[in-house]
């Protein structure tokens, strides 16, 4: 198999980006990744039956799964080039570290007795996961590595779990000189109780990670007729121990107001010291970086399949996690192409 020259590693980041694939809006970028991983080696690549990009090398019994995603969040920066820094939306979160997993698996010497799966899941950017669940049922891999950005000399090995909270109330209206309460103030009345929970609960406790944590989404508020109406999303980063059902339970719909939930996923954490973090571990030296362990309080595909898998697992990427979403997204290629050395080395030695 022909290696990869860097120029053409490069390529398929830049052309990967250009194509804009909002969750459920994929198609395009996973028939041209699956095109390219067909005209660089793979022995089967095609798109799955919900949408998944999938390249298959190898044949043995031994099956690695690289699971990165294909969708972006919103939003479609001009993808630019300044110097080294490539510009535009899934630079970083995450076509950086899918493309690294299309490279590497095609660079890599594998042993006769492994496999290696990329897939380019959908929807990993919405609340459905509905790329990852399929492939939970379509796969039983040995090794699983997350795409997702952690720096190339990074391994993450835990994110929070999640849950969201639809609020919404509807009522007659009365006069704002009136002492009763709007219907905005009935919605900051319910985040103030979700607030004030999670400073309770997070009292003493120093580490990120294990802290809960709550966020507003989206508020609105409208008139509708002679009634008013306020409406509002609420998001829970979970630590682990904490499960979403509890959350849900918590917070019930009072005064009118009802509430429903969506996007429950459960904290997970993988094990240091699994033979897969080891290889990573000695990939990322033997490149010259030191080895970090992260712990990340959003969440990815990792809660979706890692309780079911249950295997050895790590999420490894380039690019700043920091820089996820936002209009200035942009990954180092350098960085980029340290990434690749460090996972072709890694899927070799496995």
């Amino acid at each position: 198999m022909n290696r990869i020259p860097g120029a053409s590693a490069e390529q398929l980041l830049h052309d990967l980006v250009s194509i804009a694939s909002p969750s459920c809006q994929e198609a395009e970028a996973a028939r041209f990744l699956t095109g390219w991983m067909r005209e660089h080696g793979y022995d089967e690549a095609y798109v799955d039956e919900v949408g998944n990009a999938v390249g298959r090398i190898g044949s043995g019994p031994r099956q690695v799964v690289l699971l990165g995603h294909i969708d972006t969040f919103a939003g479609f920066p001009p993808v630019r080039q300044e110097g080294r820094l490539l510009y535009g939306r899934g630079a970083v979160d995450a076509k950086g570290p899918l493309c690294t997993f299309a490279v590497a698996a095609s660079r890599a010497k594998l042993a006769s007795d492994v496999q290696v799966i990329v897939l380019g899941a959908v929807e990993e950017e919405a609340a459905t996961s509905r790329g990852a669940r399929y492939a939970l049922t379509q796969y039983k891999p040995d090794f699983c590595v997350i795409g997702e950005p952690s720096r190339w000399d990074r391994i993450t090995l835990g994110y929070k779990g999640r849950l969201l909270l639809d609020w919404r109330w509807e009522g007659g209206l009365s006069h704002s000189a009136g002492e009763a309460p709007s219907p905005a103030e009935r919605a900051l009345s319910y985040w103030q109780e979700i607030k004030m929970h999670c400073e309770h609960h997070n009292q003493n406790i120093d580490s990120l990670f294990a802290r809960l944590g709550a966020s507003v989404r989206d508020i609105n508020t409208w008139q509708k007729g002679v009634n008013g109406v306020a409406q509002m999303t609420v998001g829970f980063r979970l630590p682990p121990g904490i499960e979403p059902e509890t959350i849900a339970e918590k917070f019930p719909a009072q005064d009118g107001a009802t509430v429903s939930a969506r996007g429950a996923e459960r904290a997970f954490t993988g094990d240091r010291n699994s033979a897969l973090c080891r290889q990573f571990r000695r990939a990322i030296r033997r490149n010259g970086g030191k080895p970090r362990f992260v712990y990340k309080t959003g969440t990815s595909d990792m809660n979706v399949v890692g309780p079911g898998w249950a295997c050895p697992i790590v999420a490894y990427g380039p690019g700043d996690s920091a820089l996820d979403h936002t209009p200035d997204e942009h990954i180092h290629l350098d960085e980029y192409g340290r990434a690749i050395d460090v996972l072709t080395m890694a899927l070799a030695t496995i």
